[in-house]
Order: structure tokens, then sequence, then C-alpha cells
């Protein structure tokens, strides 16, 4: 497991498919076969990394949209973005 900062980058891998459904969405990887479902702060945060955006981009972007500290935003986008690379979904890069 790497670590990960909002220094980072994390871009979607090629064998995920993405569905949005009612503001949630699933995202299925083809190669393992992996279901992983998003809330609607992480099919937000799902759509600003199709972006291309750094996290440190998208860590801003979550503080203007969402009424939560700063920390408390990056904790959760830090953790949510190790979850998606564990899972085979996104590569992170410098």
């Amino acid at each position: 497991m790497q670590h990960i900062t909002l220094a980072n980058q994390a871009r979607p891998n090629d064998e995920v498919l993405f569905q949005e459904v009612a503001g949630e969405a699933v995202l299925l990887n083809l190669a393992s076969e992996r279901y992983f479902g998003l809330d609607p702060v992480g099919t937000h945060i799902w759509g600003l990394i199709n972006r291309n955006m750094t996290l440190q981009q998208v860590h801003q972007d979550l503080c203007e949209t969402y009424e939560a500290s700063s920390e408390q935003l990056q904790q959760d986008l830090l953790t949510l973005v190790t979850e998606l690379a564990d899972a085979g979904l996104v590569t992170v890069c410098e």
C-alpha cells in the first residue's frame, strides 16, 4: 500500500465501468469483476478525478462545496482514494 497525499493524482483505470443512479455510483472493475459503491460525495469525487485534477484540487473543490472542516475532508478524500487504489479502480501517480 502506497502513501497517498494531496500532491498525488488519481486516474481511473481503463478496465473500470461507472454507472450513476440517483446521485450514487457503482464502479465495476472488469479485470477483477469487483463492484464498489459510492455515496453522493464519493460520486462527486469520482467526477473530479475523471477531470484529471490533482488531489489538492479535488480537496479545494470539496472545501468549497461541503460544510466540513478542511482536515476532515482531506482525511475522507485520502481514505477513499486509498480504497479505490487498493481495489484496482484508480492508479495513483505523482
